[in-house]
């Protein structure tokens, strides 16, 4: 639902990049965890829009230090909450990890991180050759299969190709 870039002044409140369209995930009592592995539950006790971004404040976060110890944790929902999406849209959770190779088999690596753009969503994977921006379109995207956690991508040169 989100990935929380940094800390926001010094009361504990933290700037997150939203990346769900469901606005009440940050209404005042909501209930999210953070992490990856260890999923840690928080608490919103207030929120509000700042620069594209949402400004949260947690009752289990009482400052500054606290706050930066989050920075960089996606913010999730359980699963059994989240609304069914029509077929061919993912969300950012389950994409998460997924590996990604090329249609000729060449390893791109697990994807780590999903930016979201005006245009569209990109696609963070961090591989043997580096990080690689993949560029979510159907152009670029050949596959998606969540229960085997694989994504198929064409070989694009100077994109996903050497």
């Amino acid at each position: 639902m989100g990935r929380i870039a940094r800390a926001h002044g010094v009361k504990g409140e933290v700037s997150v990049v939203p990346l769900s369209d469901v606005s009440s995930r940050f209404e005042a009592g909501a209930r999210v965890f953070a992490g990856a592995t260890e999923s840690r539950p928080l608490t919103v006790s207030s929120s509000r829009p700042h620069s594209g971004r949402v400004l949260v404040v947690f009752d289990e976060v009482a400052d500054r230090e606290a706050a930066e110890r989050l920075r960089g944790e996606y913010l999730f929902v359980p699963a059994a909450s989240t609304p069914p999406l029509p077929d061919g849209e993912y969300w950012p959770h389950q994409l998460i990890g997924c590996q990604v190779v090329t249609e000729d088999g060449r390893p791109l690596g697990p994807i780590r991180e999903i930016l979201r753009t005006q245009a569209n969503d990109v696609w963070v994977a961090a591989g043997p050759d580096g990080e690689v921006l993949i560029p979510a379109l159907v152009d670029i995207v050949v596959s998606v299969d969540i229960g085997a956690r694989g994504v198929v991508v064409r070989s694009v040169p100077g994109l996903t190709a050497p």
